[in-house]
C-alpha cells in the first residue's frame, strides 16, 4: 500500500475500501486490515477514522503550488482538535501540584464508574448552563465521551434493536452501532434540528440527538422545537441520548432540561480542554443510572484515576472555564475568517460553532471536491461520511475549523474558494 501511495498509483484524496472489504479482497484477516490502515495513519499517508473513511494524505503535485511544505502535514479541516497556543502552559501549571508523591499517588488509584463526591461536584458545576444544572447524584464517569455515549447506546438499546439519529449524523455512532448490533434509523431535520414527527413515525428503542452545534450541520434547536421533542419521547416512552460535547461554546438548556426523566445526557473534555487527556460523562436519570452505569462497567469504558483527578482539579481552580471561555472567543474568530474567505458561497455555521457546513456548488461532486482539495495540500470532510442508510447524501462538505492557526485556516479557505469556482473538468483544478 505504502508502495502505490508512492508511485501515484494511489493518488491523494482517493478513498480507501472499508477495512472489511479491503480483508476480504485481500483474503487477511480484519485483525491484519486494522493493523495496515493503523500503520498507514502512523505513517501519515493516510487521514480519516471509523465512520469517516480513509483517506490517502494530501501530497504535492508536480509543479502544483503548495500551501504546505514539503515534508509537512496537510491543513486539516477534516478534524477538530482545538488547542489554543496558551492552553498547554495553563493547563501544566494547574497539575503541578498532582505531580507531589503522595497527591500523585492518590491521583493513580483506579477509578470507577461514579468517580468520587469531590469529581461529581466539579463535574455537575461544569455541565451547569443557562439555568439547567444535573444532579450530581447520577453524574457517571467514562475514559472519553465516544465511550459515554457507547454505554448510554447499549444500556438503553438491545442487541438488534434500533436507534434512531439525525440523518446526518456524528460518524462515531455508526461505528457504536455496528459493533454494539444495533440498526441505524436515519429521522428527518430541518433548519431546527430532529423533527420530532419522525420520531412518532420510526417509533425506535432510544434515540441519539445533537441539539446544540449539531455535528456536522452546525445547527441549534429552539427551545419551541426541543419541547415538541420532549413531548413526542415522553408521549412514545423513547429515552434520548443528549450528546453536548460542542454544547459548551453557547449557553444553552439542554435537551435534558425539557425531558429529564428519559434524557441520557453526554459530555466530555476533549473539545474542552485537551484531546490527549480526556474524561467523558454520562448524565442518565435515576431509573435508568444502574443500567448506564452497568454499561460503562461491562465495556470497560471506566475512566482513568489521572484523567478524574486531573479534570477535577482543572474545574476546581477554575482553569477549565478559562479554556473554555477562550475557545468560544477562538471559534468565534474562526467563523468570522470563514465569512470573510468564503463570502458568497452557500456556507452555514453558528457564529459560536467549530465547524460549518458547506454546500458546494452544482459542477461539484462532493468526493470530487474532497480529492482536489486534498490534491491542494487540504482535507475536509465529504458529506457521505454522516450520512445515514442508503440514501443520496447531499452535495455538501464539512469543514472542520480548530486545528489549524488562524493564519493557516484563511489560506487554505481561500484555496477552497477559488477551488469551488473552478470546473472540475479544469486541469488547473485537480493538478
Amino acid at each position: 500500500m505504502a508502495a502505490d501511495i508512492a508511485a501515484g498509483r494511489l493518488r491523494p484524496g482517493q478513498r480507501l475500501p472499508p477495512q472489511r472489504r479491503f480483508a476480504r479482497d485481500r483474503r487477511i484477516a480484519a485483525s491484519t486490515a486494522a493493523r495496515v490502515y493503523t500503520e498507514l495513519r502512523r505513517r501519515g499517508l493516510v487521514v480519516g477514522e471509523v465512520g469517516r473513511g480513509t483517506y490517502v494524505r494530501a501530497g504535492q503535485a508536480p509543479g502544483e503550488p503548495a500551501l504546505v511544505e514539503p515534508g509537512q502535514a496537510r491543513v486539516d479541516l477534516e478534524l477538530n482538535f482545538p488547542v489554543l497556543p496558551q492552553q498547554p502552559d495553563l493547563l501544566a501549571r494547574s497539575l503541578a501540584p498532582l505531580l507531589r508523591p503522595g497527591a500523585f499517588a492518590e491521583a493513580t488509584r483506579p477509578a470507577g464508574t461514579a468517580g468520587t463526591p469531590r469529581a461529581r461536584a466539579a463535574a455537575a458545576a461544569l455541565l451547569t448552563r443557562s439555568g439547567w444544572a444535573p444532579d450530581e447524584r447520577r453524574i457517571l464517569f467514562a475514559g472519553n465521551g465516544k465511550q459515554a455515549i457507547a454505554a448510554a447506546v447499549a444500556a438503553l438499546v438491545p442487541t438488534g434493536g434500533r436507534l434512531g439519529v439525525e440523518a446526518l449524523t456524528y460518524p462515531v455512532v455508526k461505528g457504536v452501532a455496528a459493533r454494539l448490533g444495533v440498526t441505524l434509523v436515519p429521522l428527518v431535520t430541518d433548519g431546527e434540528g430532529l423533527v420530532p414527527e419522525a420520531v412518532r413515525a420510526a417509533r425506535p428503542h432510544a434515540v441519539y440527538v445533537q441539539p446544540t452545534l449539531h455535528n456536522p450541520l452546525g445547527s441549534t434547536m429552539p427551545g419551541p422545537r426541543r419541547e415538541e421533542l420532549a413531548a413526542v419521547l415522553r408521549s412514545l416512552d423513547i429515552p434520548a441520548v443528549e450528546d453536548t460535547i460542542y454544547a459548551f461554546l453557547r449557553d444553552e438548556p439542554p435537551l435534558a432540561a425539557y425531558a429529564p426523566e428519559r434524557t441520557v445526557l453526554v459530555d466530555s473534555l476533549s473539545k474542552r480542554l485537551a484531546p490527549g487527556l480526556t474524561l467523558g460523562f454520562a448524565v442518565p436519570p435515576a431509573a435508568l443510572a444502574g443500567r448506564v452505569a452497568s454499561a460503562v462497567r461491562s465495556g470497560t469504558w471506566t475512566a482513568q484515576g489521572f484523567a478524574l483527578e486531573a479534570a477535577t482539579h482543572w474545574i476546581e481552580d477554575g482553569t477549565a472555564v478559562a479554556v473554555q471561555d477562550a475557545k468560544r472567543d477562538d471559534a468565534a474568530h474562526r467563523q468570522r475568517i470563514v465569512q470573510a474567505r468564503l463570502a458568497g458561497l452557500a456556507v452555514h455555521g453558528d457564529p459560536a460553532a467549530y465547524h460549518c457546513w458547506w454546500e458546494l456548488p452544482e459542477h461539484w461532486r462532493a468526493e470530487t471536491f474532497v480529492a482536489a482539495a486534498a490534491r491542494r495540500g487540504i482535507a475536509v470532510s465529504p458529506a457521505g461520511a454522516f450520512a445515514v442508510g442508503a440514501g443520496h447524501a447531499p452535495n455538501a462538505v464539512r469543514l472542520a475549523l480548530a486545528s489549524p492557526p488562524p493564519a493557516t485556516l484563511s489560506g487554505a479557505l481561500d484555496v477552497l474558494a477559488a477551488l469551488a469556482t473552478a470546473s472540475p473538468d479544469d486541469e488547473d483544478a485537480l493538478t
